[in-house]
């Protein structure tokens, strides 16, 4: 391995007991567990702009980071993706995904940056086919740039929107052509800073055309990935469109556009919404709009979207149930949408952040699917509601009825309430963890 991350060696499964920080403890892409893979249940992704697009900066200081491939040409692109591969092949997981910006210089014109992409594009080819790293999704990003500053979809200026669509029609291209097995929609700018100069009605209407022009596109291309929308809300807008699961749900069933998308969830932004993740998988999965994930954590302390690689084993294991509760993934997978510490500055750190996390899916998975086989969970839910297994209780919900009398809801005279038993349940998760 040479350049960036020379005499790194590959990192392999040497299992608990092993004092190797360079290997991995629970990660066994072998490893059956409920009689599939591991590295098929997990379908993990290194994240192309967190290990090797960000600088270093947070809100309060700019670049920390000094990377060989920092430069806004080709020949760096080139160098960044020299590097990446070389870290793909280290970890020897299965997948990355990225931004188009995050791999490719940004030009003064929309033909400028299609052609860039096309380029380095070309220029993944032989690697992934060289390392055996697929691509799990594609996006664009648009965001970053300040014609982005009032949205893509929503942006009051129709070029803008103009703009957009193309640029996302060069990621589909691409996403295409290099097999990927989904396309990401993040709306990072899609909302308002204040309602003083906004038409909420009008911006929902053009998100939801764009929306239905991104569909469109998938079908005449042939493309057979999945469409999926991430939810992040507010940061850095006061309001985003795509706040949380409920709010996209009800988004795309108000303009018939749920049977054709699912969710791409993230642990952070869950948190930013004011929930747990295993919220937003469980409502996901009951909707049957349970795509992929990004994996990462946020500093509870900290009030923005810090990004974490995940180290707490209890919180994944919750999510890994709640994706092994809704079948498990198809398209999707466990994309690392966490970065560094600004202070994290040498080659190691980026290997081992990601060994660490993988480690930490692995163990979660086998702890969730532990709970499932032995199915204490999906017990307690059932016996928490046998009373509308009666028939009694079924007439209740019969929707051929027009009204219910107070004889038919006085099934007992006076109901005593049962216990939920919280704590039972949370010492049975215990078990596991």
């Amino acid at each position: 391995m040479a350049g960036f991350f020379k005499d790194i060696p590959h990192i392999r499964y040497e299992g608990c007991d092993t004092d190797n920080e360079f290997a991995y403890r629970h990660y066994n892409p072998d490893e059956i567990v409920l009689g599939k893979r591991m590295e098929d249940h997990l379908r993990l992704a290194v994240a192309y702009w967190h290990s090797f697009a960000w600088e270093g900066g947070d809100p309060f200081g700019g670049r920390t980071f000094d990377r060989p491939w920092f430069g806004d040409d080709m020949a760096h692109a080139k160098i960044k993706a020299d590097a990446a591969f070389d870290l793909f092949a280290i970890l020897g997981q299965p997948y990355f995904c990225f931004h188009d910006v995050d791999v490719r210089p940004e030009h003064d014109t929309l033909a400028g940056n299609i052609a860039a992409l096309d380029e380095i594009a070309d220029y993944f080819g032989p690697k992934m086919e060289a390392t055996g790293t697929k691509l799990l999704w594609g996006t664009a990003n648009l965001f970053s740039h300040r014609r982005f500053m009032s949205g893509a979809a929503t942006n009051p200026d129709p070029a803008v929107f103009a703009w957009s669509a193309a640029t996302i029609k060069s990621c589909m291209d691409v996403t295409h052509r290099l097999g990927g097995e989904n396309y990401v929609l993040w709306g990072g700018r899609e909302g308002y800073e204040t309602l003083l100069n906004t038409d909420m009605g009008r911006e929902a209407e053009h998100a939801a055309r764009m929306l239905s022009m991104v569909i469109d596109y998938k079908h005449k291309i042939g493309f057979k990935g999945q469409i999926l929308i991430e939810p992040k809300p507010q940061e850095p807008t006061k309001h985003q469109y795509d706040y949380d699961v409920a709010t996209v749900y009800g988004f795309l069933k108000r303009f018939g556009l749920e049977n054709e998308v699912k969710l791409n969830l993230e642990q952070g932004h869950a948190i930013l919404a004011g929930h747990s993740f295993e919220h937003e998988l469980a409502l996901a999965g009951s909707l049957d709009m349970l795509g992929s994930i990004d994996m990462n954590r946020n500093d509870y302390q900290s009030g923005w979207d810090t990004d974490q690689f995940p180290n707490n084993t209890p919180e994944v294991a919750l999510a890994y149930y709640e994706v092994l509760r809704a079948g498990g993934f198809t398209t999707g997978g466990t994309n690392f949408d966490a970065k560094l510490r600004r202070q994290s500055l040498d080659p190691e750190d980026l290997v081992l952040g990601h060994v660490g996390g993988m480690d930490i899916c692995a163990r979660g998975l086998k702890a969730a699917a532990a709970m499932w086989e032995d199915g204490g969970l999906e017990r307690a839910r059932k016996a928490r509601y046998a009373g509308w297994d009666t028939p009694e209780a079924k007439a209740m919900l019969d929707s051929d009825l027009d009204t219910i009398s107070a004889d038919q809801l006085a099934l007992n005279p006076n109901p005593e309430p049962v216990s939920g038993r919280q704590e039972r349940l949370e010492n049975y998760v215990n078990r596991f963890v």
